[in-house]
């Protein structure tokens, strides 16, 4: 089992089955795991104006955020303790995405996650040195097929490390 199996494996069998309606999204980078649950339906949210099932909706995943923080803290603590990285939190209500906490890391500016799981890809393909290198290649070519040929770089890693695997141990 590789680390990100166990990773995930790990957070699915940790997190208390009532917080998210199915499995969350856990992405994950050198530096930082990211956990979004979606929240059950808000019923009461149903025929209400518009401006109010907004507010009802924020009231909903601000109430989540509070009764859950102690938990939170005491499944990130252990997930950032066995695999060394820190843990960022949130939620999807009504298909909104609300981030409680994330990891800026400096890089060459501040980047999220996604920002930096895009430099990574590109120095992991050889396609640059490093991230800064991967940065400003990213700025020079933002185009209209990014995300379309960063997930067949991903597809096409994912098959280098199976092979890679399925090969002969190195000798020494």
């Amino acid at each position: 089992m590789d680390a990100e199996e166990q990773l995930r494996g790990w957070f699915t069998g940790r997190l208390p089955a009532e917080w998210f309606t199915g499995r969350p999204e856990i992405v994950l980078d050198r530096e930082e795991v990211t956990v979004v649950g979606t929240l059950p339906a808000l019923t009461v949210v149903e025929g209400l104006p518009d401006l109010e099932r907004v507010a009802a909706l924020e009231g909903y995943v601000e109430r989540f955020r509070e009764e859950t923080r102690e938990r939170r803290m005491d499944i990130a603590r252990e997930a950032e303790h066995r695999f060394r990285r820190k843990v960022s939190w949130g939620v999807v209500a009504e298909g909104e995405t609300v981030m409680f906490t994330t990891l800026s890391v400096p890089v060459m500016t501040r980047l999220r996650q996604p920002e930096r799981q895009v430099l990574d890809t590109l120095v992991a393909a050889g396609v640059a040195r490093s991230r800064s290198d991967a940065l400003a290649w990213c700025v020079r070519l933002v185009g209209k097929h990014t995300d379309t040929w960063l997930a067949d770089l991903r597809d096409a890693l994912q098959h280098v490390d199976r092979v890679r695997a399925e090969g002969p141990g190195l000798v020494d």
